[in-house]
């Protein structure tokens, strides 16, 4: 019989129990501190022998998913929990369910972090940077053309946690082409990894093409008879292709290494050399596109400055051509006395005609060269 002077805090709290890797089932020391997802929890599920089971909870998923493994030869179960925009409390718990690295969940609750990567024991964190094409309306509201957020994937032996941030790039639709076929959910862990992935390069390769086709229409805008000169427009496209740039080149390397790792399975070796294709045609996409706006921004700054020099040109010449009847008005105007042609009958005539046979000279001389 326990002590309530030995077990003072089970005896206090109804916690949940946590479960940490590799044990058969749950432990009696519960989680003090934290609490379990309710909120930011999207979905979680059982998945054992390539089928969902149904459970009560996170606790009890993981206790089946284990005693399965243990009592089968091929581990063939895990459990995927899905947390979108989680409080640090609510990672923390899962932390000590799945027995997380502090490191990893420390980025994953404060997010905003660079692509990568990494290794803690036998389980993997990676960060994936999401795109989105964002919709006229919205990205004139807010001066935005690419919305971004994050997706963070653990992936252990028996579970896989992801923590998305942003609303964009949700992977309910993930978690459904998974479900609807047992072999696909048969690839365990390391296999809903590659569909997040597979997932979010794809997204990257229509934003890539739509942000290309962006660049094509401001470029044919640039070089229009009637340019509209509208830098402001391709210094954002500028900027939104180096926000691009950012999020998907910092995965091309970690992403290409990542077949060679052990924790992956050699018949999942395969589909993660494909991302990792994918990838690199985005990233050479993305290089191409981000040059091509350097030249349409530079072109288009010297088209201005030449718009802005032809204006000037057509400015100074009617300059100089008002400045002739400007001249011999102000000197007539004078009012001396003796002055040539003041008391003359035709007097008048001969100076309007002086005027506009000057006028007419310097117009045609100045539509001659291309100023007019």
């Amino acid at each position: 019989m326990r002590s309530t002077l030995l077990f003072p805090r089970i005896n206090r709290h109804t916690r949940v129990m946590s479960t940490h890797l590799g044990a058969a089932s749950m432990n009696a020391e519960p989680v003090v501190g934290c609490v379990p997802p309710s909120n930011s929890l999207v979905e979680f599920g059982a998945y054992v022998g390539g089928r969902k089971i149904d459970t009560g909870g996170i606790p009890e998923a993981v206790r089946l998913v284990r005693e399965h493994n243990e009592a089968n030869e091929v581990p063939d179960a895990y459990v995927w929990v899905g947390l979108h925009e989680p409080a640090a409390p609510e990672v923390e718990w899962l932390a000590e369910v799945f027995g997380l690295h502090p490191l990893a969940v420390e980025d994953a609750i404060k997010a905003h972090q660079r692509p990568k990567v990494e290794r803690y024991g036998d389980s993997l964190f990676v960060v994936l940077k999401t795109v989105a094409f964002l919709d006229h309306e919205v990205s004139t509201a807010s001066g935005e053309i690419i919305g971004t957020g994050e997706i963070m994937v653990f992936v252990g032996p028996d579970f896989v946690v992801t923590v998305r941030h942003g609303r964009h790039c949700p992977l309910g639709d993930v978690r459904e082409k998974l479900e609807s076929k047992q072999k696909l959910v048969g690839r365990g862990p390391t296999g809903v990894l590659h569909a997040i992935a597979d997932h979010v390069v794809d997204k990257y390769l229509q934003v890539a093409d739509l942000m290309q086709a962006e660049l094509e229409e401001v470029e044919a805008a640039v070089f229009a008879e009637v340019s509209s000169r509208d830098i402001n427009r391709i210094y954002q496209l500028k900027r939104e292709m180096l926000e691009l740039k950012r999020a998907v080149g910092p995965l091309l390397t970690p992403f290409n290494a990542l077949p060679q790792r052990r924790s992956i399975p050699s018949e999942m070796r395969e589909y993660f050399r494909d991302v990792g294709d994918h990838l690199s045609r985005v990233c050479e996409q993305v290089q191409a596109s981000n040059e091509l706006s350097d030249s349409i921004l530079q072109a288009a700054l010297a088209r201005s400055n030449a718009l802005a020099n032809e204006d000037m040109r057509k400015i100074s010449s009617w300059v100089a051509i008002i400045s002739v009847p400007t001249m011999i008005a102000g000197i007539y105007g004078m009012n001396f006395e003796h002055m040539p042609e003041i008391q003359s009958l035709y007097g008048y005539p001969i100076v309007i005609g002086v005027m506009v046979a000057a006028c007419t000279l310097l117009h045609r001389a100045f539509r001659r060269n291309g100023w007019l």
